[in-house]
This record gives C-alpha cells, structure tokens and sequence, in this order.
C-alpha cells in the first residue's frame, strides 16, 4: 500500500468516526503500520493484515484509540496499558497526544522488544516499556496509584483483574476497556473503589465500544495491600481477524 493509499483509507475510516486526522500525525500512524508489519512477519503481533491494512485494521489498530483520546479527562498526564502486544491502543493514543507519559506493559520479551523499537523509530518521549506480568509490577511502590488512566483491549475481563488493575490508576483516575461489538461491558458486579462512568460509541458505524470506569477516592489506599497478585492470567487476546470479536490488535 502507498502512501497516497494509506492516507485515503486513514481519512475515510477517520471520518467515519466522527475524528480529524492532520498531516503529520498521519505521517507518524503509517510509519508506525509499517514497522509493525515489518516486524509481524517474524513475530505474532497482530492477526490484522497490516502489510496491506483493511478497513478492520485501521480502526481496530488506529481509529479506536483515536476515539478513545478524546475521553481521555483534562489534565491527564499519565497512562499505562496492559498487554500492549502490538502497540495498540497505547502508541496511537500516546502519537494523538504527545505529551502524555505513556507506559505499556508487555510480558513477552520478543513484544517489548518491537515496542522498544517503535519508541525509538518513532522518537516517543516519556514512553517506557515493562517487560513484565502486571501482577509482578504490583511489587512496585513507585507504581502504586501512579497513573491517570489504565487502558486494556481484552476479550474478557473478570472483576478481580480490574480490582488488581486499579491498584495503578490514582484516585479520580479511569480505566479503559476496549470492547467489541457483541462483547459485554465486562463491568457487572463493579464493588469500590470502582464505579460505572460510562460507555462510549468508537470505531466503524460505531459498533466497538468504550467502558470507562472511575476510581472513586473513597477506599483506593487498600488496592494492593488487599489485592493478592492471582496466577498468571493476564487479560486474554483473541484470535483470527476473520471475526472481529475474535480480532487482536
């Protein structure tokens, strides 16, 4: 695919969705595609074709985060995504809005190799990989309620994760769940610190989804002393593209 190509299918997709993507960010999101497809042909980062993006690709891996920067609360300074896998949403949300300190966790060496490699292709400022389970960050003072807002794109997200996951968000922070079409809110049952926020329309027509929960202030200091760090069960990524509940970023 083409420059030229790449920019047409990034406008229309973009439009779709209600968003405006200028020429140097779009710039940045095709160097990032590339690199990613370079890389995807020795390592399984993305079961999305990214040597030529389909419509899917382009939201799933560009758009969806695009959308989501705009729920982002003011005065947000820092992130951290789990499971970054590919890069996405973290390096489209942290290439929308360069001045937030972005941190992408990533337990697979060969993953946070590639991420280490896109920080520097791309020339990410206060951006920082972990390669590591989140569980074994919990250790971590210096990452206790260090962060504005948590993202996760997962297929299934079981309450005891977000209970171990908010241990890093501050108080009045967020957590973003990327959610697909026919998934649920991954939401029900929510206990506190956590609370419903919202959900949002993202993506083609629409149809992915937003979850935003908050952290309420009222009992955030026992996240992790209450919070025992569970087996390795980090939130799942999906299969084929085929189907876009099963497509991972």
């Amino acid at each position: 695919m083409t420059t030229r190509e790449f920019n047409e299918r990034l406008g229309r997709r973009a439009r779709r969705a209600g968003l405006q993507v200028g020429p140097e960010l779009a710039r940045l999101l095709e160097q990032y595609v590339r690199l990613l497809a370079l890389w995807n042909e020795r390592i399984n980062l993305t079961g999305l074709p990214v040597r030529e993006p389909s419509d899917e690709t382009v939201d799933r891996l560009i758009i969806e985060p695009l959308a989501a920067a705009r729920h982002l609360p003011p005065g947000t300074a820092s992130v951290i995504d789990i499971g970054t896998g590919g890069g996405s949403p973290a390096i489209p949300m942290k290439l929308a809005v360069p001045a937030l300190r972005m941190r992408m966790v990533e337990s697979k060496t060969r993953k946070s190799a590639f991420l280490q490699e896109a920080i520097r292709h791309l020339g990410l400022q206060d951006t920082v990989v972990e390669t590591a389970r989140y569980q074994e960050l919990l250790t971590r003072p210096d990452l206790h309620e260090a962060h504005d807002v948590l993202t996760v794109r997962a297929v299934r997200v079981e309450m005891r994760v977000l209970v171990t996951l908010q241990a890093f968000v501050s108080p009045g922070g967020r957590l973003f769940l990327f959610r697909g079409p026919s998934e649920t809110d991954g939401a029900s049952g929510l206990t506190p610190p956590l609370v419903w926020e919202g959900a949002y329309p993202i993506g083609d027509l629409f149809s992915g989804r937003l979850v935003v929960l908050r952290k309420t202030p009222v009992g955030s200091a026992v996240a992790v002393s209450a919070v025992s760090v569970p087996p390795a069960q980090a939130p799942s990524r999906s299969g084929p593209a085929s189907r876009r509940k099963q497509s991972r970023p």
